[in-house]
């Protein structure tokens, strides 16, 4: 009994590391290798957390280059334990997570069906997977979510994740997971020496299949022509933004930007996340249309948001603000201590309102403000509303390419699940658009700071996805309960 709880300890471990480096890098085949040692490692609570834990902090290890805090007037030997806090609690609640669904496993209803006959063991791996898939759905609302499974397949495996069209990032997720189950099964029965040929082979057609189709989807086009949009990548550097150097220049900056956009014949210009300080107007009337990040007052609360100026305007005429806000780096406890307060060089700031669909003189769009790109679920209901296309604006310094990286990934299947193109405007990159299929083209290199041209078609058509959501999701978990039932009785 000892060794197999050592087994589970070492398979959960194993299997973290290696989830967690296939999110850092892309490497698929990773992820699957380590889901398939989580299920191994799921008779065993701790062995979970463990899993979690480590996927989380392999996967998000560039929290470290936050370090050092000084900047937000930190002492410099404070920082670095602070950060490693930081990173600590995050592996802590992503090992606390994958441990309540262990618990899951192993609940009474289900342990049973563990062991069982074929039937049994794909209604427990269905119902888990599915749990999996929706919690992280769920988790993209909240300030918990991190890069989760679902958004893994990227950018090692297109064509599968053309299956969001149909199923979102959450189902991916779930099928995955199934996968990870298909392996650790066909494990055992050829350790065994079990009739491991014949499940073998109908999971590597499911998975084949699974291919095929998601291309199929991905093929589907029906786009306007291209409309000329420019970019500007800023490249201020967070640490030294608030100083009196780059608040003098950052005017005069934005102006030759708009100028050398309108030069590109840019039908208008895009520029980052928080951008331009409150209360702010530009130097001369914008010649096009300007879209930016900044920050605005109202009704007495600071707000994070995208801010739309029309030509021959020094003011912005439409905004919408961010919703999901960082906890400690913008959202700070009402509490007297923390007043206006944070890990945040501009202070506390309020949400604004869920809907993610920009109204404004051009054409209608989905916007993510910096980590709302991660929820697929409200960008999608701003594309049923009539968004035609998707904007990402965000400030992903002083983190290093791996975060690009991630970013650039959770763009591709946000392009996918609602077959809308996004362009992704960040003030140290990625600066790019991305089409409906999923393909990327960088406009500006990361860590460069340059006004470039990039093309953009819209699309009015509705994926499935876009139009039910997670109701195909919760119907399978239902059929999944349902034949559990069925089973125990």
């Amino acid at each position: 009994m000892r060794l197999e709880k050592y087994f589970s300890f070492m398979a959960g471990a194993l299997g973290g590391l290696l989830s967690g480096l296939g999110l850092l890098y892309g490497w698929i085949f990773f992820i699957w290798v380590g889901i398939a040692l989580l299920w191994l490692a799921s008779r065993n609570l701790f062995a979970g957390f463990i899993w979690g834990f480590l996927a989380v902090l392999v996967s998000h290890s560039w929290l470290l280059s936050l370090h050092p805090l000084a900047w937000l007037g930190i002492p410099i030997e404070a920082s670095l334990p602070l950060v490693m806090a930081i990173w600590m609690s995050c592996g802590i609640v992503s090992g606390l997570l994958v441990g309540l669904w262990t618990w899951l496993a192993n609940c009474s209803i289900l342990v049973g069906l563990r062991d069982g006959s074929f039937l049994e063991r794909i209604t427990f791996a269905v119902v888990l997977s599915c749990i999996w898939g929706i919690s992280e759905v769920f988790l993209a609302h909240s300030p918990l979510f991190w890069i989760g499974i679902g958004g893994s397949v990227l950018p090692g495996d297109r064509f599968l994740a053309g299956l969001a069209r149909w199923i979102g990032a959450g189902g991916l997720a779930s099928f995955q997971l199934l996968i990870g189950f298909w392996l650790w099964q066909s494990v055992i029965a050829f350790s065994r020496g079990i009739a491991w040929r014949k499940p073998l082979f109908f999971g590597l057609f499911i998975v084949l299949f699974a291919h095929m189709l998601g291309s199929s989807l991905l093929s589907r086009k029906n786009f306007s022509d291209p409309i000329p949009v420019a970019i500007w990548q800023p490249d201020i550097p967070i640490r030294t933004k608030f100083s009196l150097e780059q608040e003098t220049r950052l005017p005069i900056a934005i102006k030759k930007s708009l100028d050398r956009a309108k030069e590109l014949s840019a039908a208008w210009l895009i520029s980052p996340e928080g951008l331009i300080p409150p209360n702010q107007e530009l130097l001369a009337p914008t010649p096009i249309p300007f879209l930016t990040g900044g920050f605005r007052w109202v009704r007495g609360s600071q707000r994070s948001s995208l801010l739309v100026f029309k030509p021959g305007d020094k003011k912005f005429s439409f905004a919408i603000d961010k919703h999901r806000l960082v906890p400690l780096g913008e959202k700070v406890p009402n509490l007297p201590y923390l007043s206006n307060k944070g890990l945040s060089a501009v202070g506390g700031l309020d949400p604004g309102d869920p809907s993610r669909l920009l109204s404004w003189s051009g054409p209608p769009a989905a916007v993510a403000i910096c980590y709302e790109l991660s929820d697929g679920n409200a960008l999608a209901k701003a594309v049923k509303d009539g968004a035609e296309w998707i904007l990402a604006v965000a400030n992903l310094d002083p983190y290093p390419t791996s975060l690009q990286r991630q970013f650039t990934s959770l763009a591709q299947l946000r392009s996918i699940e609602t077959s809308r193109e996004l362009i992704s405007a960040a003030n140290t990159g990625p600066s790019s658009v991305i089409s409906a299929s999923g393909e990327v083209k960088s406009i500006v290199l990361p860590f460069t700071e340059g006004t470039e041209l990039a093309e953009l078609k819209l699309n009015k058509r509705i994926t499935g996805y876009a139009r039910w959501q997670e109701a195909p999701l919760f119907c399978l978990l239902f059929i999944g309960c349902f034949g559990i039932f069925f089973l125990r009785r």
